[in-house]
């Protein structure tokens, strides 16, 4: 907008009812002007017709889309002509001039020079507002420094001001004295001089003065001495009381302490309260002295092997405790209805028995022997099919080697497939785990301890799926028995003439569309010799080896495509090749009947089978007739 407009806000049609239902129930604290727009006019709303108004002198931003809306109400509302001379600002009704003078209706006149017409930081029009911050940003820039010279310039001021008010002050006291004897200071100063040369004087001449100052020192620093002593044993004086007190009271709780235990309570526990002092104390005497250290050190004593029970009755019940959790984790199903606590003692001493009255551990040796046998093999058992399937996979890797070797790749190059132990630490941590299990099996008989045990549980706990983790442990699973995951595959290019690597393809990043499709039809073809039994240079027999490539070459290089097939002709593959129309002029040279499938109508699917003889024969005539 502009002029009074230029703050408002404009709300389509879809926001209107959300906004004007915020702005009725808030506070904001402002003045607040929105149009609603119903929906946006076209934009051959119809312009004034003067070249010169105001409205064909603007620019509305094409993508807004409020564009309609804007352009009618600039000219229904600002249809003013810019005028560059007064004479014909007076002859128009609706007219305004350079300087901001705004004439509507022919006669209201207006002009406001409250503010400069040519300070940006006023405007509101334009698509960015870049324009208005650099100017904000200048005016704020010139304020600041202003501000800083009025702030030195107070400054100044104020310092001036104390100046002045100090000479105020001193002048004013000044003028307080009207004899200057009053405030004149040397006379006193002399006076004070003399009479301290007068009394050293007399210091220096009188011996009698000089032996009464020294007898004074002495009886001062005599008095000062016992003073010192009379404090001391004033202090020592209440120490003594003190403890006195301390000692009747003392005394007088040991009596009534002594008068609540009973004769018997007394013999039955003097004697052995005796028999902790003298441990500790080795056989000291007991006297008033000593007898408050001994207490303490008794009390500490006895208080040691207190805390010490403590632990011990601590230590001992934790044990328990994790040795009933043990037992109800193993079997939950007989301690269901028991919990792990030192209330349930009982409970587990009467399952105890009963399992020594049922004699199990007499089978223990039985069970053992099983677990050995079987568990271990079972290991064994899948270890070795593992291996069996590793080896596999390398026979089989071996055996496409030797027919990629006999795949010229490149002129004077061949591919050679490399496998690498995978990276993967969750394989190699079964592949681990695995080897750990059957370590020491065959030179220990007590193979199967705890320990080897609890490696045999583990895996065998992750194969079934543990509790919560059910469906991450056959993820698990399914990925570490597959050998396939136990290696990484790599392509390596060699020269045929000393098998030196010409180049490493650990992936085809990095490689063109055409080189990544050479790669993999050098691969599939070799992968197709092993899967057939077929061997390079043979004669081979009259066998069936028919393949099916579906959306073969649709997105393939002419010169990838016609490399892949000379493979596959070289294998006397039998082929299928579904394929897109456009590289039909490649796949013709090797193919010897042609099979068109469409669909009349999208409803009827139909096939058309042709020799490779009539398919050319009609694709003359086609040409043919195309030309005439």
């Amino acid at each position: 907008m502009l002029l009074s407009n230029g703050l408002s806000l404009l709300l389509p049609e879809a926001l209107y009812s959300q906004v004007s239902h915020y702005v009725d129930r808030t506070n904001l604290q402002g003045r607040l002007v929105y149009y609603r727009v119903r929906e946006a006019a076209g934009n051959d709303a119809v312009h004034p017709a003067d070249p010169n108004s105001l409205p064909r002198k603007m620019r509305i931003k094409p993508d807004t889309p409020f564009y309609g809306w804007l352009q009618e109400q600039l000219a229904e509302r600002f249809d003013y002509v810019c005028c560059e001379e007064l004479e014909m600002f007076r002859r128009l009704p609706r007219a305004m001039t350079r300087n901001g003078q705004i004439k509507s209706g022919g006669q209201r006149h207006e002009k406001d020079d409250r503010r400069s017409i040519h300070d940006r930081s006023q405007y509101v029009l334009g698509w960015s507002n870049k324009e208005k911050i650099r100017a904000l940003e200048s005016k704020k820039l010139q304020a600041e420094r202003a501000t800083h010279e009025i702030a030195g310039r107070l400054s100044e001021l104020n310092k001036r001001q104390r100046l002045l008010s100090e000479k105020r002050d001193g002048v004013r006291d000044l003028l307080n004295f009207a004899d200057y004897g009053v405030i004149r200071w040397e006379p006193l100063t002399e006076r004070i001089q003399l009479l301290e040369e007068e009394r050293a004087e007399l210091e220096r001449s009188s011996d009698t003065l000089r032996l009464l100052r020294e007898q004074l020192r002495a009886t001062q620093e005599e008095i000062t001495i016992k003073m010192g002593r009379q404090s001391s044993l004033d202090k020592e004086a209440g120490r003594l009381e003190e403890r006195l007190a301390g000692r009747r009271t003392e005394r007088t709780e040991a009596e009534t302490l002594a008068a609540s235990f009973s004769d018997d309570g007394r013999r039955a526990l003097l004697p052995k309260l005796d028999e902790i002092r003298r441990e500790v104390q080795k056989d000291a005497a007991l006297n008033l002295q000593n007898h408050d250290r001994i207490q303490r050190e008794t009390r500490e004593a006895l208080q040691g092997r207190l805390d010490a029970l403590d632990k011990r009755h601590q230590r001992l019940t934790e044990k328990i405790l994790s040795q009933m959790k043990d037992y109800k984790h193993a079997y939950p199903a007989e301690t269901v209805e028991v919990d792990a606590g030192l209330e349930a003692v009982g409970e587990f001493a009467a399952m105890l028995k009963a399992l020594q009255e049922q004699d199990l551990p007499r089978h223990e040796a039985r069970f053992k022997q099983l677990l050995n046998e079987e568990t271990i093999k079972d290991i064994v058992l899948l270890q070795n099919q593992l291996e069996k399937e590793k080896q596999q996979i390398t026979e089989k890797i071996r055996i496409i080697n030797g027919s990629l070797r006999e795949i010229e790749y490149t002129p004077g190059t061949y591919i050679e497939l490399v496998m690498d132990r995978t990276p993967d630490p969750e394989v190699r941590d079964f592949q681990q785990e695995l080897k750990q299990c059957l370590s020491h099996t065959l030179a220990d008989e007590e193979i199967y301890n705890e320990a080897k045990f609890l490696q045999v549980k583990a895996i065998i706990d992750r194969f079934n799926g543990r509790e919560g983790f059910v469906e991450f442990d056959r993820k698990w699973t399914r990925k570490v028995t597959d050998v396939r995951n136990w290696f990484t595959f790599s392509a390596s290019e060699r020269w045929l003439e000393d098998n030196s690597e010409k180049e490493y393809y650990s992936d085809t990043a990095g490689k063109s569309g055409g080189q990544k499709e050479k790669l993999a039809y050098t691969i599939l073809a070799s992968a197709l010799a092993y899967q057939f039994g077929l061997e390079w240079g043979t004669v081979q027999s009259r066998s069936f080896r028919f393949v099916v490539i579906d959306e073969a070459f649709g997105k393939g290089s002419d010169e990838s495509t016609r490399y892949g097939l000379e493979l596959f002709k070289k294998l006397n593959l039998q082929l299928l090749i579904v394929t897109p129309l456009q590289k039909i002029h490649i796949i013709e040279e090797y193919i010897r009947s042609v099979h068109y499938v469409y669909n009349e109508n999208g409803a009827n699917s139909m096939v058309r089978n042709l020799t490779l003889e009539e398919y050319h024969a009609e694709k003359e005539l086609y040409r043919k007739g195309a030309t005439a």
